[in-house]
């Protein structure tokens, strides 16, 4: 199986390269760059040069990461950074990184900073022009600068940091000790504009119009006369993808949706109206219902059925591309977190990141696929997905439809899936999502399902003891779905949805609500 890359940079674009030396938040940066209308690209830290300045960028961040600087084997700095003689922004490890580098010193924190902190602002830096001198920050360091390097000043501390940032103007060298790119730090996303447009001296030029158009040439230019074959599932991550295919290719692609048993209640039927007759796209829809029961019959640890369910969704595609003839590609809505929470498995783009959850279209494909991948969505997130596929024209009830993961209700359905436990399901996520939109509150919460859990309860119907299951609700609000916050749904909502569930819903007694933010936990369950 060969993966591509699908760069989608254009040198019509500022940009700026974002090192990463294995944090979590590492493409979350790249998100808040593109945010602030400037194009950036993730590559691991050690990365050949030559890779990383055909970007032609115009400044580097250097990400956060679990190493400590002077630990054996650390990721370090590499030396065509500073002899770029390009500005370069520190965080966290990055900061650590600069100092240690350039002369400085770095030590063990006597008290460890993780969580938010109240950051004191001093001396004049271009990081913090329109800023007011105090804000709350979110930290997240066990070491500390010690001794700054020569030419630096500290621009910033807190009650644990004395110095909390660091620069060098003349150089345009600048570190910060806590992570901007959170949404727990206040005005972080104007410290890294205007380390972006004030230190860097880049334009604001990157946007969804921008992306569509390169990808379209970029698409053209890797499939040339190829045939494509479309995973379409009816989420916006493969609408988009679609789209973005049909604008670029047109009756090279075709879809193929395959209906696995385990979307949600009348999701098969839409899907093919949508694509289908209104859209006009050529669709092949293929009942695999019976297939997938079977590969997952006696099943319930998570990552085997994504693994089971990812090798038979393309073993399904393979036979159903060969009736089409000649097929050299298969497209794929992967989108940056899918890779963010793949990451450390063989072909993602983090190895160094502590691997969460593979995803079916990222770590769980067969490694004797006989496609090459198209992933046009790869470095996007899925705010940045929806936007495109606003600038697209596609339906907002596409757009703006609820996520969904790639293995569907399997990974909602915890312990064994069973035909009768899916339907279970179905009836109560068709029962959360009809009251949520009811109450108006669809839009407000970034995504919002129930998880039926493999856990027995007594409880009383009618005067009978019952001994059934329990569903859980989640709703969560985030703007990237690297972080999100449980959303504090109304009561009286959360009443109704629960009591619809117990009585409608056969074979369910107990409906209870998870208040459990990310991180700690994930948004699904699985």
């Amino acid at each position: 199986m060969a993966r591509s890359s699908f760069p989608v940079t254009s040198r019509a674009h500022d940009s700026v390269a974002v090192l990463d030396f294995g944090s979590q938040t590492a493409q979350l940066i790249a998100r808040r760059v593109r945010g602030a209308g400037v194009y950036a690209e993730l590559f691991h830290w050690d990365t050949p040069a030559d890779t990383v300045m055909a970007l032609q960028p115009k400044g580097f961040i250097l990400s956060g990461g679990p190493a400590s600087v002077y630990e054996p084997g650390a990721p370090i700095l590499p030396r065509y950074v500073l002899d770029s003689g390009l500005p370069v922004l520190g965080i966290c490890y990055g900061m650590q990184l600069l100092t240690h580098t350039l002369g400085g010193q770095v030590a063990a924190s006597q008290a460890r900073e993780y969580g938010p902190a109240r950051l004191h602002l001093s001396g004049y830096a271009p990081l913090w022009l329109g800023l007011p001198s105090r804000l709350e920050v979110w930290m997240s360091h066990g070491d500390r600068i010690e001794e700054i390097p020569p030419s630096f000043t500290p621009i910033a501390a807190s009650d644990n940091s004395p110095v909390a940032a660091m620069g060098d103007p003349e150089r345009a060298y600048f570190g910060v000790q806590f992570h901007p790119e959170v949404s727990h730090t206040q005005h972080g996303e104007d410290i890294l504009a205007n380390f972006l447009l004030e230190v860097c001296g880049c334009g604001p030029t990157w946007a969804p119009a921008a992306f569509i158009e390169e990808s379209v040439e970029a698409l053209r230019a890797q499939i040339g006369a190829g045939k494509v074959v479309l995973g379409l599932s009816g989420g916006v991550d493969s609408a988009v993808t679609a789209a973005l295919l049909q604008r670029a290719v047109g009756e090279q692609l075709t879809s193929i949706f395959v209906d696995h048993g385990l979307l949600r209640q009348g999701e098969s039927e839409q899907v093919i109206q949508t694509f289908q007759d209104a859209m006009g796209m050529r669709l092949v829809a293929v009942n695999a219902v019976e297939e997938f029961m079977e590969a997952l019959e006696g099943v319930d640890d998570p990552e085997a059925k994504r693994l089971r369910i990812g090798e038979l969704f393309v073993r399904t595609f393979e036979a159903e591309a060969q009736k089409l003839g000649d097929v050299d590609f298969l497209a794929q809505g992967t989108i940056y977190p899918d890779v963010i929470e793949s990451a450390a498995q063989p072909g993602t783009d983090s190895p160094t990141a502590q691997r969460i959850k593979s995803h079916h279209n990222v770590g769980g494909l067969p490694p004797d696929m006989d496609f090459e991948l198209v992933e046009p969505l790869r470095f996007l997130f899925k705010d940045e997905v929806r936007r495109v596929g606003e600038e697209l024209g596609l339906p907002e009830g596409i757009v703006w439809r609820q996520p969904f993961p790639g293995p569907g209700l399997a990974v909602r359905c915890l312990g064994a899936v069973t035909w009768d436990r899916l339907e279970r399901l179905r009836a109560a996520d068709a029962i959360l999502i009809e009251e949520l939109r009811k109450a108006g509150l669809l839009r407000e919460v970034a995504q919002a399902f129930a998880v039926l859990l493999p856990v027995r309860s007594v409880g009383v119907m009618g005067d009978e003891r019952t001994y059934q299951e329990t569903v859980a609700l989640r709703a969560v609000s985030t703007d990237d779905f690297m972080t999100a916050g449980w959303v504090r749904l109304p009561h009286d909502l959360l009443a109704r949805v629960s009591n619809r569930i117990v009585n409608e819903v056969e074979g369910v007694n107990r409906v209870v609500y998870d208040i459990t933010s990310k991180p700690p936990a994930t948004i699904e369950w699985e």
